[in-house]
């Protein structure tokens, strides 16, 4: 689990200095579609962001839970980089 989430954030590890994974079984004994994955990103920019998955192993639930949280985070990034771009464009009114 360890690995995984070092290779998906390994882009974003500047803005996400702590990261936390639970991982239940929903049903318990039961079986199904219950292994549930809940990560928690705590973010220099956005603050903390927390994604759940639920799926039928927990390899499954980590990969989609971690996709989620990436896509948001470089979405942030990119936002972050368009304003800070036109920002720079604009020229400032001396006064």
């Amino acid at each position: 689990m360890e690995r995984r989430l070092r290779f998906v954030l390994r882009r974003l590890k500047a803005r996400v200095p702590r990261v936390q994974v639970a991982l239940s079984d929903v049903n318990g004994p039961r079986g199904g579609i219950d292994k549930r994955c809940q990560v928690a990103l705590r973010t220099d920019g956005a603050g903390e962001l927390v994604v759940s998955s639920v799926a039928a192993d927990w390899r499954s639930a980590l990969d989609a839970a971690l996709a989620r949280a990436a896509r948001f985070l470089l979405r942030q990034a990119r936002r972050g980089q368009d304003f800070r771009r036109l920002q720079r464009a604009r020229p400032q009114a001396e006064g």
